[in-house]
């Protein structure tokens, strides 16, 4: 495969192996060229409108990185508060002034399926950066790439999911990637926020398999383990949140007793789920999760953008 062929990004259901073997190629030529100093340039010209209607750190300082390092420029609203939107403007009045300012479109939004609202509004692209509980598609691609670059392949691995798989929008994205693959899933949670049936529905017609537990120390027999929060801002019932927001809590006692070279992933931001005294251990590769979503960021945005990828 030579092209891709999507004009927004919106969810993980979208993509094919085809476009995931792409993406993950691009990838790496994008590394070189980051490192090598000749990726800025590329989006030269280019204007990127981060909006970001819900807290983001990481998100939206790596796509307003990705764009930086690209030599493209950018303008931003962080917070309803700070946009029209606090005035009464609809979302697709938004994206109407948005698409007469800049070339392409980022947006994070607690509503589930605003970013498809913002994409039928423009003919410029638009990324969903997480919609509510929906979907978080760049967060699964820059997922998937680290356990490749940290496994050297997908096929035949275990991989462990930990913590909110009920409101865990990274969860639910990585799994529909994960699907193409040959990979068996451990999914640890408590009873109260199992993985959603539509998450699970069809994934038999792909070479995916899964169990569901409760066990912690089934990460034991983990290449991967995937370590989430219990979010608090998703419950309605803070107390049900308070019941289970210390459920389970990965440490560096639980890591080094397993059978396996576990590579620990965590979406970040981290509470009280994932434990410092990990973070010495060569098989956290968190903070290189987050490096690598720079990487995969500044990939979407010149192929969304039409920009020439190579060495």
């Amino acid at each position: 495969m030579n092209e891709f062929l999507h004009k927004h990004i919106l969810d993980t259901e979208q993509f094919t192996k085809d476009d995931l073997d792409f993406l993950n190629q691009k990838t790496r030529i994008m590394e070189r060229l980051l490192e090598s100093g000749k990726s800025f340039g590329i989006l030269n010209g280019r204007l990127l409108a981060s909006l970001f209607f819900e807290a983001s750190t990481r998100t939206r300082l790596s796509f307003e990185a990705a764009m930086e390092r690209l030599g493209g420029r950018l303008i931003s609203t962080v917070g309803f508060q700070f946009s029209s939107i606090s005035k009464g403007e609809t979302l697709y009045d938004t994206m109407k002034m948005i698409e007469a300012y800049a070339d392409i479109a980022v947006i994070r939004h607690p509503v589930e399926g605003s970013s498809r609202i913002a994409a039928g509004a423009v003919q410029i692209p638009v990324i969903n950066a997480g919609d509510g509980a929906g979907q978080h598609p760049t967060q699964a691609l820059l997922d998937l790439y680290t356990i490749l670059s940290e496994k050297g392949s997908l096929d035949g691995l275990s991989i462990a999911f930990i913590g909110d798989l009920k409101y865990g929008r990274t969860i639910h994205s990585l799994i529909n990637l994960l699907r193409h693959y040959k990979v068996h899933l451990y999914l640890i949670c408590p009873e109260e926020l199992k993985l959603p049936e539509i998450y699970k529905k069809n994934l038999d017609k792909y070479p995916i398999t899964f169990e569901e537990t409760t066990d912690i120390k089934r990460i034991w027999d983990c290449d991967v383990a995937y370590v989430t929060r219990i979010q608090e801002e998703r419950f309605t019932d803070h107390k049900e949140y308070e019941r289970l927001k210390e459920t389970y809590k990965v440490n560096k006692e639980l890591i080094l007793a397993s059978k396996k070279n576990t590579t620990v992933l965590h979406p970040l931001p981290r509470v009280n789920e994932l434990s410092t005294d990990v973070d010495d251990l060569p098989n956290a590769a968190y903070f290189r999760q987050a490096k690598y979503g720079v990487v995969v960021r500044m990939v979407l945005l010149c192929i969304l953008l039409k920009a020439e990828i190579k060495e």
